[in-house]
């Protein structure tokens, strides 16, 4: 037996079929906030939760240190010796010329791949292209992972991605069984390790507030670094190749393991891709892990949209539409078209100057595992001067000081010439450690300038089509020292001193806001000028 239910009960039986109720006239609208802004009033800019997040995640640039620096050991040319009773000649500089079987490898063929493939004399351009191909694959990698992580892997799916691949193809390269699986698996490993700084910077930074963010960007190199020191000790525990790619890319597995479970997304993403409800979560997640607590009564907003508090009284808060963006919009826009012209050129020049002197040094002729781990810990003052100077006097004056105090130096070095006197010698060395001190912090400082030049939906593109440059530099970098004598000072010079003429036409971005979408860029950049102009 039924019965009819009364109006009371039908309509509350009808109620999920309607559209929401609207809000009494008393009942206040949620104060939408940008992330900026809701982490400098409730969350903390940089408490316990991005201290962890920002360690834990930064441990991903000491695996791209392992991946990329690996090739000073693994292909370098080691000793050799002469085989008694065989008519070597002893005084012999290099084995071009001497019989076969009059010589030998001093640490056996599996030492390096040099000796592995005698890779010598006719054969020594292989080395080279080696390196070069390496770089050319993080140059395609640093744009793939780039445009990806903006899109739908986000910045921990791409992360993942590249920690796997970097596993994979670092162990399978040890098992490389002749010199062009060696040079296809270099490609591969370059490939993926172009997107594990890019993805670890954005995602390590993302959630820190606007004025601790500089410091914090700066100081991911700090890992870098410090991976490049581990990994002269690594080489010196594990002296033949094929061990030490083993070696170095069983730490990518580790993170894996070890560490990714640990991280998070970025707030940030999750609120241009449209999921609200999942970036308010994380924000109240960092105020409760850094002691504060968020109100109930403010929702997240993209920048554009937090500027005005008129949003219908239907809309649901905890879902929007995904905003996506990509190079096209970054080209379209004049503002970011100019930008994005400036960060490529700017991380070409600087990248062709810090690998080019980073290699003149390697080619000191002194004890190599030493020399490495010397040169990992002169760069870090760099980091140190430029982080603690970065928030003190902005993006735009340091960048053009590192820039021309490395082309002073640098050109100071042209001068001193070929001469054979012990002095000049020291003279022109510590023009080099000057000038690659100066490179260091510029290297440094571009990745959270150039960060901050573009809005969230386009970042991690902009900041890949910016690496990518970076990596074309490291690519002609090797041909310019090959030039051998005042040559290569004299180019670093001009690379330096034009970066930081390209530096003056960029927009300073202290203190100013981190902007989610082109639009709201765009509205911010006008008030600016307004407010300028007044």
């Amino acid at each position: 037996m039924t019965t009819n239910p009364s109006p009371e009960y039908g309509d509350h039986l009808r109620s999920p079929l309607l559209s929401p109720a609207v809000k009494s006239a008393g009942e206040p609208e949620p104060q939408k906030m940008c992330i900026d802004d809701m982490l400098q009033k409730y969350c903390g800019e940089f408490g316990p939760w991005q201290l962890r997040h920002f360690v834990l995640t930064s441990l991903a640039w000491a695996l791209e240190a392992f991946h990329t620096m690996v090739m000073i050991f693994a292909d370098r040319e080691p000793d050799w010796r002469c085989v008694e009773a065989a008519g070597c000649e002893a005084v012999a500089k290099t084995v071009c010329g001497l019989e076969p079987g009059s010589w030998e490898w001093t640490g056996g063929p599996g030492s390096s791949t040099v000796a592995q493939w005698g890779l010598v004399c006719g054969d020594k351009y292989k080395v080279g292209l080696v390196q070069a191909l390496f770089f050319g694959g993080c140059m395609i990698g640093a744009g793939t992972f780039g445009h990806l992580s903006d899109s739908f892997l986000g910045r921990k799916g791409s992360l993942t991605i590249v920690c796997v691949l970097n596993a994979i193809f670092g162990c399978l390269t040890a098992l490389s069984p002749n010199y062009t699986a060696y040079v296809l698996l270099r490609l591969l490993t370059g490939f993926s390790s172009g997107g594990v700084g890019l993805c670890a910077f954005v995602l390590a930074t993302e959630p820190v507030g606007p004025t601790r963010r500089g410091a914090a960007g700066m100081s991911t190199f700090y890992f870098f670094s410090t991976g490049i020191a581990l990994l002269a000790l690594i080489a010196y525990i594990f002296p033949t190749w094929r061990a030490l790619y083993i070696a170095s890319s069983i730490p990518s597995l580790l993170f894996l393991l070890l560490v990714l479970p640990f991280i998070s997304e970025s707030p940030r993403w999750y609120l241009v891709r449209g999921k609200v409800n999942e970036a308010m979560k994380l924000m109240k997640s960092i105020a409760k892990s850094n002691g504060n607590q968020l109100p109930g009564g403010v929702t997240l907003a993209l920048d554009e949209e937090s500027k005005s508090q008129n949003a219908s009284n239907h809309e649901d808060p905890t879902s929007k539409n995904a905003v996506s963006g990509s190079l096209i919009d970054v080209l379209r826009s004049p503002i970011t078209r100019i930008r994005l012209f400036l960060a490529v050129a700017i991380n070409f020049l600087c990248s062709v100057v810090y690998y080019g002197l980073s290699l003149n040094v390697v080619n000191l002729g002194t004890n190599l595992y030493i020399n490495v781990l010397l040169n990992a810990i002169a760069e870090m003052p760099a980091f140190t001067i430029t982080a603690i100077l970065v928030d003190k006097f902005g993006r735009k004056p340091l960048t053009i000081g590192t820039l021309w105090f490395s082309g002073l130096f640098c050109f100071v070095g042209s001068l001193v010439g070929n001469d054979v006197v012990e002095v000049w010698k020291v003279a022109r060395m510590v023009c080099g450690v000057l000038g690659i001190f100066g490179m260091a912090g510029t290297y440094n400082l571009l990745f959270i300038y150039t960060a901050e030049l573009f809005p969230t939906v386009v970042r991690n593109a902009a900041l890949g089509c910016a690496t990518q440059a970076a990596q074309m530099g490291a690519i002609l970098a090797p041909f310019v020292v090959v030039l051998g004598g005042a040559l290569p000072f004299a180019i670093f010079a001009v690379c330096g001193i034009v970066g930081g003429i390209h530096a003056f036409y960029l927009p300073e971005t202290l203190n100013k806001p981190l902007y989610d979408t082109m639009a709201g860029m765009e509205d911010g950049e006008r008030e600016d000028d307004a407010l300028t102009s007044v």
